[in-house]
């Protein structure tokens, strides 16, 4: 692994496979032959998106080890979806997602509650043991200019070994690796002083609308991709569905490649197996819901911890290779 801080607020993830070969990919390199890496994600941490759009922290892009991207910034019909981001739309009235906030007595209206996901100070920065680990400290903020939680943030990138792994265009030479894992966990300590009820739109009463969490919005092209689960393929019939682990696999516009995402819940959350807000007709969208049905009361100096773990591979995997990765995740989760 790699690692670049751009001080104009973000850092990127690099990956040189060992035959020379960027992201397993067409020979490539500097001017004077030595190999480039593949960026394989940028995490920009001092976002500058307008308030509407309650700024916080986004990966984007994020790329497969072979180069193809698999995440959306800022689609006109949503723009304040943001590639992979930790977004929470209901904290007591407060909107730490973007855009209008759905209310049980109004249903979807803007108000003046977009807060924003302040960058307080970098923690961790490094690359060790063969991975890339972020540490950062937060500070959540009301419109008004109030905080209410802050937040400790680890996050770390590695490259999986690699295995034969089930599917079409999904196995690699053993040995070769083709997927890599993003681990990110956030802990928030309510500082507000007050109880603060986190919820979804649907625990306000949309049914089918528990979005509130770790939210990745895919390329336009997965749109109509498949959805896989422990227990089979699916589709959009899939939303609300509760499990360890939720797949999805997508097509690339140009060269017809295809790539796969599996997000892994992780056992020791309170809301484990989660259940999981999905979709693939309208857009490509995955979220492990963790508020999806019932509010979360976060008491006065209590601290919620959530961590999951994203695998992002080359190829179109079934459900044996998105379980075969998904085991990996859980064999080698940080805590």
């Amino acid at each position: 692994m790699s690692l670049v801080h751009d001080r104009d607020g973000w850092v990127s993830g690099g990956w040189l496979a060992d035959d020379g070969r960027p992201g397993g990919g067409p020979p490539g390199g500097s001017p004077d032959g030595a190999a480039a890496a593949t960026e394989l994600f940028r995490y920009v941490y001092l976002p500058r998106e307008p308030v509407l759009e309650s700024p916080r922290p986004y990966f984007h892009p994020v790329r497969t080890l072979g180069g193809d991207l698999v995440s959306l910034y800022r689609p006109h019909d949503h723009v304040w979806h943001k590639g992979i981001a930790w977004s929470l739309c209901n904290v007591g009235p407060e909107n730490f997602w973007g855009g209008p906030t759905y209310t049980r007595d109004g249903g979807y209206r803007q108000l003046d509650n977009n807060g924003r996901m302040r960058h307080d100070a970098f923690t961790a920065l490094e690359v060790r043991d063969h991975a890339l680990h972020i540490g950062e400290r937060l500070s959540w903020v009301t419109q008004q200019g109030t905080t209410l939680i802050a937040e400790r943030r680890r996050i770390r990138v590695s490259v999986l070994p690699g295995e034969a792994r089930g599917g079409l265009g999904g196995s690699s030479p053993r040995g070769e690796p083709s997927a890599w894992r993003l681990s990110f966990a956030a802990a928030m300590r309510n500082v507000s002083g007050h109880l603060i009820r986190i919820g979804s739109p649907t625990t306000e009463g949309r049914p089918n609308a528990g979005y509130s969490g770790l939210f990745w919005r895919g390329p336009r092209s997965f749109s109509g991709g498949t959805v896989l689960t422990p227990d089979g393929p699916g589709g959009d019939e899939l939303m609300g569905w509760r499990g360890p682990w939720l797949g999805y696999t997508g097509r690339h516009d140009g060269h017809g490649r295809a790539s796969t995402l599996v997000f892994c819940d992780r056992p020791v959350n309170f809301s484990a197996p989660s259940r999981w807000f999905v979709r693939t007709g309208m857009y490509a969208c995955v979220c492990p819901a963790p508020f999806f049905s019932e509010e979360f009361g976060l008491e006065p100096g209590q601290t919620l911890e959530l961590g999951y773990d994203v695998l992002i591979a080359d190829g179109a995997l079934d459900v044996a290779g998105c379980r075969e990765l998904a085991g990996q995740a859980g064999a080698g989760a940080p805590r």
